[in-house]
């Protein structure tokens, strides 16, 4: 059983101990590093000895690396002990939840931009502003702002990709397109050449539910997912985004209603690009040497499109893979930030990580550890270099709530694809139930 968001929040603000009706063994993801104290607690031990907990989701890679970084860290610290607390992504918010209402959250918390709002500003995270991001591309510090303050690192720099698969391509006899120049509607076309001569199911997979690309559709209107005040875009915005959607059903560029419903529920290993029926798919950009490896082959990186066919219209933006936190209720707050500040910038951490969190932030960092990234991993680092002309303003983080803009989003529209719903009144039940979600 977890808390749900409004059982968190309550435990946050200190208005009912929620926490104590849930089992925190119920939710927890397997754990490991040890018997350290469960998060928060972690003071001072015998000794002069520093405990500290550090949460993570990630996959087996990212296990492996972030248990290296600590006992790199340990060893350079022999008065402090880390334990690890790794996790799987769904049920790594439920059990943060759980421990954050009780005030038993880890010292150190990897944060993910969709829910970084829900708990900064309810003052559950520490203010970070003694780690060093001089360093730091521009752009990449504001998406662990909340109210001014902040309280998440980027860990890595990201971006919405489109993935092409060039072996589809080749099969339908068809160039990749020229992302620097193309729009929403050549994407469609696209989409409706090559799944027509290569004979896949889509042309582009996984593009209904984008938020990163919806955000950035809605930005080259002029508008913004949101704002201080909650959602910052009209059903008019979202109308058009599902009418882009039913042009590319009619074409046959997305797949079918019931093709685009199956391929929201696959793993990254059986999504449409990697088993080759489909042409692209969107992603974000650490994700390519993952795609590649599972599909056999690398994949091409494309550009989201724009309105003008101008790539510098495309108002993209730098987004945080994920992010480091630490807990407002941790009992050592300068360990808690020493290691942050370790991890965004030293070697040490770097020549471990390299950019399975992504692209490092930090542009000394990034040098150093460039000619020792795999040749997918090299790829992005040139790709994120390369758009800088393109990138935008940051956007504010998705305020509490708004981390579940992309499913509603989606279902929404897919009752437009199975002919449920009109696109206008899809687009404004969208609206409307992302703005009953917020708590602005």
């Amino acid at each position: 059983m977890a808390l749900n968001r409004r059982q968190f929040l309550t435990g946050v603000g200190g208005l009912a101990a929620a926490a104590t009706t849930v089992g925190l063994g119920a939710c927890a993801p397997g754990s490991s590093g040890g018997s350290g104290s469960q998060g928060g607690g972690g003071g001072g031990g015998e000794g002069g000895k520093t405990n500290l907990t550090l949460a993570w989701w990630g996959n087996p890679t990212r296990n492996k690396n972030t248990q290296a970084m600590i006992d790199a860290y340990m060893k350079a610290n022999p008065n402090v002990t880390i334990s690890g607390q790794p996790g799987e992504f769904n049920s790594y918010w439920d059990k943060l939840a759980t421990q954050t209402a009780g005030g038993q959250a880890p010292d150190i918390i990897q944060m993910d931009m969709a829910y970084i709002a829900e708990y900064g500003t309810r003052g559950a995270l520490l203010d970070l502003g003694k780690v060093d991001t001089s360093k730091f591309v521009e752009g990449t510090v504001d998406s662990g702002k909340i109210n001014g303050k902040l309280v998440g690192i980027n860990a890595g720099i990201n971006s919405a990709i489109i993935f092409a698969n060039p072996k589809v391509f080749e099969k339908a006899k068809v160039d990749l397109p020229d992302d620097k120049t193309w729009t929403w509607d050549e994407l469609m076309d696209v989409g409706s050449e090559v799944a027509s001569k290569a004979g896949v199911p889509f042309g582009i997979a996984s593009l209904m539910g984008s938020d990163a690309l919806f955000g950035t559709f809605v930005r080259q209107r002029g508008k913004e997912l949101f704002s201080e005040n909650g959602v910052a875009f009209e059903p008019g915005d979202a109308q058009a985004w599902y009418d882009l959607m039913l042009k590319g059903l009619k074409a046959k560029a997305i797949g079918t209603a019931e093709q685009n419903s199956e391929e929201s529920a696959k793993p990254l290993d059986q999504s449409a690009i990697v088993v080759g029926n489909a042409a692209m798919q969107y992603y974000n950009s650490n994700q390519l040497e993952a795609v590649s490896a599972a599909a056999g082959g690398l994949m091409k990186m494309l550009r989201g499109p724009s309105t003008t066919g101008k790539a510098t219209d495309r108002k993209t933006w730098y987004k945080a893979s994920m992010l480091w936190s630490a807990s407002a209720k941790t009992k050592n707050p300068d360990a808690a930030v020493a290691w942050i500040n370790w991890f965004a910038n030293t070697p040490d951490a770097a020549n471990i990580d390299k950019a399975e969190r992504g692209i490092p932030p930090n542009s000394e960092i990034l040098a150093e550890v460039t000619p020792k990234l795999s040749e997918a991993q090299q790829v992005v680092a040139k790709y994120i270099n390369d758009i800088k002309p393109e990138v935008g303003t940051t956007p504010i983080a998705p305020p509490p709530g708004g981390g579940t803009l992309a499913a509603v989003l989606f279902r929404h529209g897919t009752d437009v694809l199975f002919g449920r719903a009109s696109s206008a009144d899809a687009a404004q039940k969208f609206v409307d139930e992302v703005k009953s979600n917020l708590q602005v």
